[in-house]
């Protein structure tokens, strides 16, 4: 309990030059995977983001830790997202297995209330949507499509 807000210099020394070293292979390691890894395009990616903020903040944080551990960590997630990312480009059963499929929920302003109850979307979420969209009925709108990322789009007629 004694060592709640200052524990030593060389403890505030550790956990500044293990973030800045952490940070700067994080973005180097970011920079050399490509744009894909930190995208949130499906709930892999969502995964992968969140468990390099983890990995992160355990290498920066935790001093039983070492910089070297941290940032194999740190490489492997990202190896990983990589590996998978592209298996599912080239092989649409890995694909099928990560990637959500976008869900029609409405089609020429017929509501798919099936489709709504299903993927877990209100009413109220649908005509937020369509607000958003600047349509104020549903008899406005070509099709309104759960995207694989969670986001809804309305296409007009």
């Amino acid at each position: 309990m004694d060592k709640i807000f200052f524990d030593t210099w060389e403890s505030l020394l550790r956990t500044f030059i293990i973030t800045i070293l952490s940070y700067i292979a994080l973005v180097a390691m970011l920079r050399i995977s490509g744009k894909r890894t930190l995208t949130q395009m499906n709930a892999f990616d969502f995964i992968i983001t969140i468990a390099l903020g983890s990995a992160f903040a355990t290498v920066t944080l935790n001093k039983d830790v070492v910089l070297a551990d941290g940032l194999l960590v740190l490489a492997l997630l990202i190896l990983l997202q990589y590996i998978i990312t592209w298996l599912s480009v080239r092989y649409k059963y890995v694909n099928n297995l990560i990637t959500n499929k976008p869900a029609l929920l409405a089609y020429n302003g017929n509501i798919y209330d099936d489709t709504l109850i299903k993927e877990r979307i209100t009413y109220d979420e649908l005509e937020e949507a369509l607000r958003k969209s600047g349509i104020t009925d549903i008899s406005g709108t070509r099709a309104v499509i759960l995207e694989t990322a969670g986001n809804i789009t309305v296409i007009t007629k």
